[in-house]
């Protein structure tokens, strides 16, 4: 099963523009939306430096990171 981390800060100008896409895709796409301020253990558990960064699971295992926002097309396609 694949599922989208999508790491992000209220105060991040880039965030607040990927937030509501990713807002939208999560209706239809597992999509985990994790606020670095108020879970930044998990943000270290994945090495996240830099949001927005978007990291795909496969079975638990990590397939693809993007940091910055990408094309709603990108996202639709990690979960084909």
């Amino acid at each position: 099963m694949k599922q989208l981390l999508y790491f992000s800060a209220p105060w991040c100008a880039p965030c607040r523009m990927l937030g509501p896409l990713l807002d939208e895709l999560s209706e239809t796409y597992p999509i985990r939306k994790i606020n670095i301020d108020n879970q930044p253990e998990i943000a270290r558990e994945y090495g996240i430096t830099s949001i927005p960064t978007t990291v795909l699971l496969e079975d638990g295992k990590e397939k693809e990171r993007k940091v910055g926002p990408q094309s709603k097309a990108y996202y639709i396609q990690l979960f084909k």
